[in-house]
């Protein structure tokens, strides 16, 4: 009994850890698109957390936070990333946009949040298909999904009423953003930057490498939210939605970016680069060492033997001297 019991926990206990890794290695697959580097699990995480839009624009783009990773015009600092507000009743609209010249601006993301005539609010951020491809739809887990009965279970007291899985809810109603621009005090938020003109707490900081970037990000991707590509997520406002696409921005630089897979080779030189650096610098460092180490033995060897040869060399010219004195020496008294 024992031994069936042990065997079905490590069964148990393999699927779940396969799923799980199967899951991670999903959620970690890069688009080969600019939106790689900004996460947009983590942008609606940190927007639903943020007490007032402009507060929501501060954060995003702090280097502290990291979430901002978005170099769209490749000069290898991070983008600065404003947040324009349209408004219709009780349907808001945070457009996501980065200045990428004096003359061009690429919408990122827009993030929908409506509430019906029963007070029920949702919320949804939507990738735009130039940095992130067709319907990349992200939103807050708002019902725990359920555990249903084992079917292979023959015992005589069967579960039959299912349990709740372990998983993050999140009330849309309750968070702090959604408060605010519900609330008698909001005010409309209208960023009064462009490019080349940006806020005092902004800094351009360089870009990381993409795959340390999602790696840091990861764990939103499990922290009460879902979707993305290959999920069954569609937009709940359709007609907000279809109101903004009317006024959408495009950048014809992001374009010729896309077309010709820079936004795709730059991050893999990155990430190359990286590794070849880190590949060849400790080979140099061992060569050198055995290389210095290889000269030196040799050379001190051979100057002892060289010294030791030219001693005896020494020794043996000094014998030769002085016998040849002593016979020059006895040569002249035969002749006296």
């Amino acid at each position: 009994m024992k031994n069936s019991f042990l065997a079905s926990l490590v069964l148990s206990m393999s699927l779940l850890s396969f799923s799980v890794f199967s899951q991670t290695e999903s959620d970690t697959t890069s688009l080969g698109l600019p939106g790689d580097n900004l996460d947009l699990f983590a942008v609606l995480d940190l927007f639903q957390k943020s007490k007032t839009i402009e507060d929501f624009e501060k954060s995003l783009n702090d280097e502290k936070t990291g979430i901002n990773n978005l170099d769209l015009n490749l000069d290898n600092k991070v983008d600065f990333i404003k947040v324009e507000t349209k408004q219709e009743d009780n349907d808001f609209t945070f457009i996501l946009q980065v200045d990428v010249s004096e003359k061009e601006t690429q919408d990122v993301a827009v993030i929908l949040v409506s509430k019906d005539k029963d007070g029920k609010v949702t919320m949804q951020i939507v990738g735009d298909k130039d940095l992130y491809g067709e319907d990349y739809v992200v939103e807050p887990t708002t019902a725990a999904p359920a555990v249903t009965a084992n079917p292979g279970y023959v015992g005589t007291e069967p579960v039959t009423v299912n349990v709740p899985a372990t998983t993050t809810v999140v009330v849309v109603e309750s968070a702090p953003i959604v408060q605010y621009v519900y609330s008698p005090v909001y005010v409309p938020y209208y960023p009064p930057y462009y490019y080349g003109y940006y806020p005092p707490y902004y800094a351009a900081f360089t870009v990381m490498a993409v795959g340390i970037y999602r790696h840091n990000n990861y764990y939103h991707h499990h922290g009460g939210y879902y979707g993305g590509h290959g999920n069954t997520v569609v937009i709940h406002n359709t007609n907000n939605y279809n109101n903004y696409n009317k006024t959408r921005n495009s950048s014809n630089t992001v374009n010729h970016n896309n077309a010709n897979g820079n936004y795709n080779r730059n991050n893999a030189s990155t990430n190359q680069s990286k590794r070849s650096s880190a590949s060849t610098k400790k080979p140099s460092t061992n060569q050198s060492k055995v290389s210095s180490a290889s000269t030196k033995k040799p050379s001190t060897n051979q100057s002892k033997v060289s010294s030791a040869s030219s001693s005896r060399s020494n020794s043996m010219g000094a014998s030769r001297s002085r016998s040849s004195g002593s016979s020059r020496g006895s040569s002249g008294g035969r002749r006296r």
